[in-house]
């Protein structure tokens, strides 16, 4: 819904910003990553979440994209809530986490407060994937022909298609014509699936 706010920093602490925009300030929930970003900064734009519960309405502000990105991805693992996942990215660095999260480390996500064994375990095994997929794309030098099967896959997965298939099939398609645009890996994939 909301994108990002730009404005003056009236208040800041590490737990939180307010954001004058002319007239309207809000009241911004950060990190410590966030809030050591604009220590000492007249103005700030932090990319934004909204949070939308029964009794409340919360602002959680990002100094990137990458650090919100990863926020929501944790959010989406079961007991995981946007107040831990906050302290999550406020006692690691997102670069951290990430390497944390792919190497399966569940120590470092333990020394988090209020971070037990299973839910490490969890965060690991729903994230792995799509935080391997994250950095995989930020890469540079990373292959076209592996974004674009990539896109592909994504796209005939949520068709119907299993995973597998889906790979197999487009491994197949690649290994005989590389240069092909996600259209057309997407329609050949069609017709052998």
């Amino acid at each position: 819904m909301y994108e990002y706010i730009q404005g003056q920093i009236t208040e800041l602490n590490p737990t939180y910003a307010v954001i004058d925009t002319g007239n309207i300030a809000y009241f911004i929930n950060i990190s410590l990553n966030t809030y050591s970003f604009l220590e000492g900064k007249e103005g700030a734009k932090l990319f934004l979440h909204l949070v939308v519960r029964e009794d409340v309405q919360l602002l959680y502000g990002f100094m990137d994209k990458k650090e919100r990105e990863i926020f929501r991805l944790l959010i989406g693992v079961s007991g995981i809530g946007a107040n831990t996942a906050r302290m999550m990215l406020s006692s690691l660095q997102p670069i951290e986490l990430q390497t944390a999260i792919l190497e399966g480390n569940v120590n470092i996500l333990k020394s988090v407060k209020g971070i037990g064994l299973k839910t490490a375990q969890r965060v690991i095994i729903d994230l792995k994937d799509k935080i391997g997929k994250e950095l995989d794309s930020s890469i540079p030098g990373f292959s076209e022909t592996g974004s674009k099967k990539e896109e592909a896959a994504s796209a005939l997965i949520m068709l119907g298609f299993t995973k597998n298939a889906v790979e197999k099939t487009l491994n197949a398609i690649i290994k005989e014509k590389s240069n092909l645009s996600v259209e057309e890996l997407i329609k050949i994939a069609l017709k052998k699936l």
